[in-house]
C-alpha cells in the first residue's frame, strides 16, 4: 500500500458475506435496519365484525364468489410480494456487508486521522471516498475522517475494540440522522487511545443504497399487487356469472312454478356436474308432483261420479216417502218396504265407497313414523283362514277350498286381511251357483281361482285402475276399488298382485308377499300375532274396517266380470 492515505475499496457490492465476521454481535443492533423490520404489531379487528359478516352473507352468491376469489388472490399476492421484498432487502444488505468487509484502510491513512483528531495534523491529502471511515477505542471515543458526520460507538463496537468480539456488522445512525451500515475489525497496528488502549477501525456507508431499491421495489410490487387483485376480482365475478348461470335458470324455473303452479316445466341439462345432476332431479321432482297432481285430480273427478249415483237413488226414494206423507196418500206396505230397503243398500253403498276411498287417500305406511309402528310380523295364513269364513258366509252355495302352508309376513295386518278378503270377495262373487273357489298359499303365493267366465284379454291391464269397472259389471253394485285396495296392500309389503285367466276357464288372482314359514326368532308367539291386531282373526275390526258383508270390496269390485 502507498503513503498516500488513499482507501482502497471495489466499486460494486459483492454477492458473498457475512452478517458478522467471528463472533455475533448479541442483538446490540436496537437502532439498525433488522430492528425496525422485525417488530410489527398485529392490526386490531375492526369494530362489528358479526354486523360485517351478517352483509357478507347478504350478498348475492356471485358476489360473495367474486369477493372471496379476490380475497383469496390478495393475501396470496401480499404473501408473494412480502416474501420477495424481505428476500430482496436481506440479499442487498448481504452485498452491502460484504463490500464493507473488501474495504481496506492502509495504515498511512488510519495515522493521518489519529494524528488530525489529537491536534497535529500530518500532511495528508485524503481522496473522497464514499465510506466513513472512523476509529473507536474501547471507551466509546470515535475519530472520524474529514467531511463525514461521526457515527457515535455501539457496544459491539467497543467490544471489538477491546478483544472480545472478533468482528461486527450492524447498522444505525451518524449525528445527521441518516442510516448507515457499519463494519467494525481490530486494528492491528501500532495506534492507540490516550490510555494506551488498542482501538478498532470502523467502515461505514449509507443504507441508500439498500432501502432506495427496496422502496421502488414496494412500489412496483403494491402497484402489481394491486392490479392482480382486481383482475382477480373481475375473474372470479365473471366465472360465478358464468357458472352460475344454470343456477339462474334453475332459480327462475323454481319461482315460475311458486307463481304460476305450472309443473309443466322443464329444465334443459347438459353434462354430469352438480348443476345438472340438480336440474335432473327438479326435473324429476315436477313431473312426480305433476302426475301427483294428475291422480289427486282424476281421484277427485271419479270420486264425485261414484258418490252421484247412490246419492241420486237416496234423493229420489226419500223424494218419494217424503211426497207420500206430505200428500196425504200412504205408499202400500210393500213399496215401502221396498224403498226403504233400496235407501239402506245405496247408503251401504255409499259407506263402502268413502271407507275404500279413505284407505287408498292415506299416506304409505311402510316408511319411519306412527304407519311403520302398525307394520309387524304376522302369519298370513291365519288371516286367510279367517277371510274363508267370511267368503263362504257370503257364498253359502259355493264350495271353497283351502290348501293353506304357514307363512309369516311382515304388513299391516288390518290392510293385509282387507286385501285378501277382496281377492275372495271378488271370486265369490263371480263364481256361479254351485261353483267351486280354489284357494291355496304355498311359499309366500295365495292364489284365488274360480270358475267364472274369466276377463277379457283387453281388460286385464285396466283392473287395478281406480274406479274402473267392467262394461259387463256395471249394474252390479261395488266402488271399483277392490283391486286398487289389494295392490297398494302388496306394493306397500314388498310383493304384487296379478290376474290372469285360468285354463279351463275361470279367473286366477295370485298375490305374493315376501316373508319366510317360520316366525323370525326375536318374535316369540308371531304366530299368534294376527289375534292381536285390529281386524286380525278373532278380533273386532278396527275403526272405518266393515266386519259385516260388505267388507273390503263389494261384489264386483274392480269392475271385474264373472271370474275376476
Amino acid at each position: 500500500m502507498s503513503g498516500t492515505g488513499d482507501v482502497h475499496a471495489p466499486h460494486g457490492p459483492e454477492t458473498h458475506g457475512s452478517e458478522t465476521h467471528g463472533h455475533a454481535t448479541h442483538g446490540h443492533e436496537a437502532h439498525g435496519h433488522e430492528a425496525h423490520d422485525a417488530g410489527g404489531g398485529g392490526a386490531a379487528p375492526p369494530a362489528g365484525g358479526s354486523f360485517g359478516l351478517t352483509r357478507f352473507h347478504q350478498l348475492p352468491l356471485r358476489s360473495r364468489l367474486a369477493l372471496l376469489t379476490a380475497v383469496a388472490v390478495a393475501f396470496a399476492v401480499a404473501l408473494s410480494a412480502a416474501a420477495c421484498w424481505l428476500i430482496t432487502r436481506d440479499r442487498l444488505t448481504e452485498q452491502l456487508d460484504t463490500s464493507l468487509g473488501t474495504v481496506e484502510v492502509n495504515s498511512d491513512y488510519v495515522q493521518a486521522i489519529s494524528a488530525r483528531c489529537a491536534g497535529s495534523p500530518l500532511n495528508v491529502r485524503f481522496q473522497p471516498t464514499p465510506y466513513t471511515i472512523q476509529l473507536v477505542s474501547a471507551s466509546g471515543y470515535v475519530c472520524t475522517s474529514p467531511n463525514k458526520a461521526p457515527i457515535p460507538a455501539q457496544r459491539v463496537d467497543q467490544a471489538v475494540a477491546d478483544g472480545r468480539l472478533a468482528s461486527a456488522v450492524h447498522t444505525t445512525k451518524d449525528e445527521n440522522g441518516a442510516s448507515m451500515r457499519v463494519s467494525t475489525v481490530p486494528y492491528r497496528g501500532p495506534i492507540a487511545d490516550a490510555q494506551g488502549n488498542r482501538v478498532a477501525i470502523s467502515v461505514a456507508a449509507p443504507m441508500d443504497q439498500v432501502t432506495d431499491p427496496l422502496n421502488q421495489l414496494a412500489l412496483v410490487l403494491l402497484v402489481v399487487a394491486g392490479v392482480g387483485v382486481l383482475g382477480a376480482a373481475t375473474a372470479g365475478l365473471w366465472v360465478a356469472r358464468a357458472g352460475l348461470k344454470p343456477v339462474d335458470r334453475l332459480t327462475a324455473a323454481v319461482e315460475h312454478v311458486a307463481r304460476t303452479q305450472d309443473l309443466t316445466i322443464r329444465i334443459p341439462t347438459d353434462g354430469e356436474d352438480e348443476i345438472a345432476r340438480l336440474s335432473r332431479s327438479f326435473n324429476a321432482m315436477t313431473a312426480a308432483l305433476a302426475a301427483s297432481r294428475d291422480l289427486q285430480q282424476q281421484l277427485i273427478a271419479d270420486a264425485g261420479h261414484e258418490l252421484r249415483t247412490p246419492l241420486t237413488s237416496l234423493r229420489t226414494n226419500i223424494d218419494l216417502l217424503e211426497r207420500s206423507e206430505r200428500s196425504g196418500r200412504p205408499i202400500p206396505a210393500a213399496d215401502k218396504e221396498a224403498l226403504l230397503a233400496s235407501v239402506k243398500a245405496q247408503m251401504g253403498e255409499l259407506a263402502a265407497l268413502i271407507g275404500d276411498l279413505q284407505v287408498l287417500s292415506r299416506p304409505s305406511e311402510t316408511g319411519a313414523g306412527d304407519g311403520a309402528a302398525s307394520v309387524r310380523v304376522v302369519a298370513l295364513h291365519d288371516i286367510v283362514g279367517t277371510a274363508l269364513e267370511r267368503a263362504r258366509l257370503r257364498g253359502p252355495s259355493l264350495t271353497i277350498t283351502a290348501d293353506l302352508d304357514p307363512w309369516y309376513v311382515r304388513a299391516e295386518p288390518a290392510a293385509l286381511e282387507r286385501a285378501v278378503v277382496n281377492l275372495l270377495d271378488n271370486a265369490v262373487k263371480f263364481s256361479p251357483s254351485g261353483g267351486t273357489v280354489e284357494v291355496r298359499l304355498a311359499g309366500g303365493a295365495l292364489t284365488v281361482r274360480d270358475h267364472g267366465p274369466g276377463i277379457p284379454p283387453e281388460e286385464l291391464p285396466h283392473v287395478f285402475e281406480r274406479f274402473w269397472r267392467s262394461p259387463s259389471a256395471r249394474s252390479l253394485p261395488g266402488s271399483g276399488l277392490g283391486l286398487s285396495i289389494v295392490a297398494r296392500t302388496a306394493e306397500q309389503a314388498g310383493g304384487g298382485v296379478r290376474l290372469r285367466n285360468a285354463p279351463g276357464g275361470g279367473t286366477e288372482a295370485l298375490l305374493t308377499m315376501p316373508g319366510a314359514p317360520t316366525p323370525p326368532p326375536d318374535i316369540p308367539g308371531a304366530a299368534d300375532g294376527p289375534a292381536d291386531e285390529p281386524g286380525a282373526p278373532g278380533r273386532p275390526a278396527a275403526p272405518g274396517h266393515r266386519a259385516a258383508p260388505g267388507d273390503g270390496a263389494e261384489p264386483g269390485e274392480q269392475g271385474t266380470p264373472p271370474g275376476a
